[in-house]
């Protein structure tokens, strides 16, 4: 366990290295495409910068039931340094909930948009279908379109909770699977049309034309 020092907060984050077969997902999917990104941004970073790295991109959880570390953010991160052959990360505790049952963890971290229980279909399923492990965690292409028209300037990034699965959801109901996976490309050039367009309007981060 160390602690991170950081100028900004008030306490200083504990930091707990945690190996990451240990760690429990929030969500149901990620996008591969993403996690392929980072994996190859770890290659990237020399050996000997690779701990200062891990020790600030720490991973948030919450402490549940039986002290399980439930991921809050971070999961393409945590699934890429995993393919990677990284066995342990650097994770900070966000809110001891350890004490309650298992329904009444639930019923907290739903309430505080700390999970996000929605399949590669974009349909809610129950806390109890959500993976287990990291490495059980689902592919939505949608998840990395919207990630990449992010990027791309199609919106901007945004403090509301889940905001890429949102956009992620829009797309969805636009673009058809089959397009994001054979040609990417163009999915993400309809992507960027759509992101401009009123359609989009209610979505976070909208950066479409406004009317004066």
């Amino acid at each position: 366990m160390i602690r991170l020092m950081t100028r900004t907060s008030v306490r200083d984050p504990i930091l707990h290295s945690t190996p990451i077969a240990e760690l429990r997902p929030t969500q149901m999917t990620v996008g591969y495409r993403e996690v392929e990104a980072k994996r190859r941004r770890w290659r990237e970073i020399d050996d000997k910068d690779r701990e200062t790295f891990l020790g600030s991109h720490m991973i948030p959880v919450l402490l549940g039931p039986k002290k399980r570390r439930y991921v809050i953010d971070h999961h393409h991160l945590a699934r890429a340094l995993q393919e990677e052959g990284v066995a342990r990360v650097f994770t900070t505790v966000v809110a001891d909930l350890h004490h309650l049952d298992k329904d009444a963890f639930w019923v907290v971290a739903d309430h505080r948009a700390w999970v996000h229980p929605y399949d590669a279909d974009g349909v809610r399923r129950d806390v109890g279908d959500l993976p287990k492990r990291i490495e059980d965690l689902a592919d939505d292409p949608f998840r990395s379109l919207a990630g990449e028209l992010r990027r791309a300037g199609g919106f901007a990034k945004d403090t509301t909770p889940f905001s890429e699965f949102l956009w992620a959801d829009f797309l969805r109901r636009h673009i058809k699977r089959k397009d994001v996976k054979q040609d990417f490309s163009d999915a993400m050039e309809e992507a960027l049309a759509l992101a401009r367009s009123k359609a989009a309007l209610y979505l976070p981060g909208w950066s479409g034309p406004h009317e004066d």
